[in-house]
């Protein structure tokens, strides 16, 4: 199987823009940011909330 060179994909991209356009290659490239950004954020949510419940059973803990 042979690699793509620099020529090759110069030439997929020329057709992914003709095929597309600017403008919507803006828009899919903006959407998917958004979705790897919110994936991102929704696993730094669940490690500070398994944080959160660790320090309050860790608070339960120490009261009893």
């Amino acid at each position: 199987m042979t690699r793509l060179g620099p020529t090759e994909l110069i030439i997929i991209l020329v057709i992914v823009i003709l095929v597309f356009g600017v403008g919507r290659i803006g828009k899919i490239a903006g959407e998917l940011g958004g979705g790897i950004r919110a994936f991102r954020d929704g696993l730094k949510g669940d490690d500070e909330e398994e944080t959160k419940e660790s320090a309050d059973s860790k608070d339960s803990a120490e009261e009893k």
